[in-house]
């Protein structure tokens, strides 16, 4: 499956003051291949070292950073001269060696002529002791599951998302109905590769959810793995609690969701963790809609989303008929997905800030705002065909954003005003291409 982070990573390769490089994101979201496939595309020789799985490779940071003794170590192992120009470096999970990550830092400093990307748990927070991260000498690219335009390539689309990209609406419009089976079909599915891979190969909605309930036991697996005894039941019952929060009328994270009488202090580790490690994607609450928007955002409030909304549908127990069929009694919940799916896609676009908007005292909500080259775009997500909202109205009058968005299943209009009604299927291309 072709990945848009593939660019990025041509982009380093080919960079000037290029630096070791630093996959980060979930586990499962295909960290490993794209970094084998990058080498066994762009590179004469791909070295691979898994250090979970590499015994000998153990103590190879631990007497000292001398580069050449440990790519002369490495050379050993493999039979193979490394060549700087030629030769690309991978240390997957990088975390379960000592002093791993704090090696990028001399390969930085002296030799950046190697090429060196590097994956692995828990990259960007401290939970070993004794260990100190490079910062500053490393780059970092963040994966995350398949977009929906990667889902469309992976189904032999490209040209209907090059149409969507270019906003060409009235020659989309025959395939409004085309898109929005293949949008419903990927909220069921979601963009974790194994299983864009498994669905790609039967079509067949009950492997899709062994699959992905697969992946949800070996990330709470992981929970026991690298979180402190301590934290490891907080924390599940946060995972655990994700679908009941989102499925509310009102998003808003809620500790007492969790259980009766929980208090923030308790969870906040657990949730810290969860977001570090890319499970949950926060998006906070802002109290007025101004620039930065980061300096409004209230630190208590928050939505807590879930890293696919494939998960969320598995973990919901959302069967194929509920969200491919058209029964009313799920509109509330297909409201999560969608909310959710919109999420995930406005992380896939190079914006400044993603959060939302409530007044006061909670009785007016717009569902997303973003920031994006200076301008403030409030976007309102439905998951059927009613597009009224007073909030949204309301709004648009009292802080007059220049570009407004409604997001839902219908086609696209309003060219000519503020407010444009956006298929959900091209959400992430057309907020991609507002400018300021």
């Amino acid at each position: 499956m072709e990945r848009t982070a593939f660019k990025q990573l041509l982009d380093w390769k080919n960079s000037k003051d290029r630096k070791p490089l630093i996959v980060t994101g979930a586990r499962q979201t295909g960290k490993t291949w794209l970094m084998r496939e990058f080498g066994r595309r762009c590179f004469d020789k791909t070295v691979y070292i898994n250090f979970e799985n590499e015994p000998r490779y153990k103590e190879l940071f631990a007497q000292d950073f001398e580069v050449e003794r440990i790519v002369s170590t490495i050379e050993l192992g493999f039979g193979e001269k490394i060549t700087p120009d030629s030769t690309l470096i991978i240390l997957d999970e990088i975390q379960a060696v000592e002093k791993g990550l704090a090696s990028l830092k001399y390969f930085q400093e002296n030799a950046p002529q190697y090429a060196i990307v590097a994956a692995g748990s828990l990259l960007g927070i401290s939970l070993h002791e004794n260990q100190s991260f490079p910062v500053g000498k490393v780059s970092f690219l963040d994966l995350q599951p398949l977009s929906f335009a990667e889902f469309l390539i992976a189904n032999g689309k490209q040209l209907l998302l090059e149409a969507m990209q270019k906003r060409q609406w009235e020659l989309l419009q025959p395939f409004h109905d085309e898109l929005t089976g293949l949008l419903k079909t990927y909220l069921y599915v979601g963009g974790m590769p194994e299983v864009v891979k498994n669905w790609l190969a039967t079509h067949d909605y009950f492997k899709v959810r062994d699959k992905q309930h697969e992946i949800l036991r070996s990330y709470q697996a992981d929970f026991s793995k690298h979180v402190p005894s301590s934290q490891v039941p907080r924390l599940n019952m946060v995972w655990d609690s994700l679908p009941a929060q989102l499925g509310k009328e009102n998003k808003k994270f809620v500790f007492g969701v969790i259980r009766e009488g929980a208090r923030a202090k308790d969870f906040e580790l657990a949730i810290m963790w969860l977001c570090n490690c890319g499970l949950t994607l926060r998006s906070h609450r802002v109290k007025v809609p101004r620039l930065p928007l980061k300096a409004y955002q209230d630190m208590q409030v928050f939505k807590l989303f879930m890293v696919d909304v494939g998960l969320l549908g598995a973990m919901s127990g959302l069967n194929a008929q509920t969200l491919i069929g058209e029964s009313d009694i799920f509109v509330e919940f297909k409201g999560a997905l969608t909310e959710q799916y919109v999420m995930q896609e406005l992380r896939t676009v190079e914006t400044d800030y993603i959060g939302y908007w409530t007044n006061e005292r909670s009785t007016s909500e717009v569902d997303f705002v973003v920031q994006k080259e200076g301008c403030i775009i409030p976007i309102e997500v439905k998951s059927g065909g009613n597009l009224r909202s007073r909030s949204f109205t309301q709004f648009c009058k009292t802080f007059e954003p220049k570009t407004a968005v409604k997001t839902s299943l219908l086609p696209y209009s309003g060219s000519d005003s503020v407010v444009k009604n956006v298929p959900l299927y091209a959400i992430a291309s057309f907020v991609a291409n507002i400018k300021a």
